[in-house]
């Protein structure tokens, strides 16, 4: 049972790494921010660390960090001249990353919730 345990943990660990290193470089890349797949695999990615990676004890810190990532990131981003463009593409990159993950997150705490535990 450990090791399957360890395999999923890999796994989620990956999709991690993978999904932020996509979401980063393909704002700075044309040719894979151009790749009609890349949002389906950021947001895939996203979905598999919701599934994997977050424990409860996490729930309301990540959703709490991402709520104020959507809200203060876009204006943030905006008022650096010159790098804008891509700074705004890897924001919006990495909150389709960590809004799908939220949004696993969010629907395990709602049924979490509905059960009474």
């Amino acid at each position: 049972m450990a090791k399957k345990k360890n395999n999923v943990a890999m796994i989620g660990k990956w999709a991690f790494i993978i999904g932020i290193i996509l979401a980063l470089v393909a704002a700075v890349i044309p040719s894979i921010a151009n790749y009609a797949y890349t949002p389906l695999i950021i947001v895939l990615l996203g979905l598999i660390v919701g599934f994997l990676n977050i424990v409860k004890k996490d729930v309301t810190t990540l959703l709490l960090g991402i709520i104020a990532l959507t809200i203060v990131g876009g204006a943030t981003v905006a008022v650096i001249p010159g790098v804008n463009t891509y700074l705004e593409t890897m924001l919006e990159n990495f909150v389709a990353f960590v809004g799908a993950a939220a949004f696993i997150v969010a629907l395990k705490a709602i049924f979490q919730t509905s059960k009474g535990n």
